[in-house]
């Protein structure tokens, strides 16, 4: 009788090591969706576009979105809703002069790559376009 009693005692710790096995496997799945779900909403500041025209808005001496992804010959506008004067200067790239409150200033991304600009005025506003 005690050879069943072990025999038992193995089928159900078996059944136990199947059902934690499973309950790992689920933890990691759902655990790499929450992760990529995290990723996404740290990425909420980006837009992401394929149409010719993009605006970020300076307001609240920042500019708004902060970083954009867009395809090559996308044309970007800045325009400055803020009482300041600000630019959207990328050196060696593009630099709009000082835009004062309602002026907007364009440029056309005719080169894939990473674009980071500045408020030459104010240089803790950042910005980024990537062109794709």
């Amino acid at each position: 009788m005690s050879s069943n009693i072990i025999k038992m005692v193995i089928m159900k710790i078996k059944k136990h090591l199947a059902f934690i096995s499973l309950m790992i496997i689920a933890l990691v799945i759902l655990g790499g969706c929450t992760q990529q779900t995290a990723d996404q909403a740290g990425k909420k500041d980006v837009e992401k576009t394929s149409e010719g025209v993009v605006t970020v808005s300076i307001k609240d001496f920042a500019f708004n979105p902060a970083a954009i992804t867009i395809t090559k010959g996308t044309k970007v506008t800045w325009v400055n809703e803020d009482s300041a004067p600000h630019t959207a200067t990328s050196e060696g790239s593009f630099d709009s002069g000082t835009l004062s409150k309602g002026q907007s200033f364009s440029y056309i991304f005719a080169e894939t790559g990473t674009f980071n600009y500045k408020c030459s005025i104010h240089p803790s506003m950042k910005g980024k376009v990537i062109v794709a």
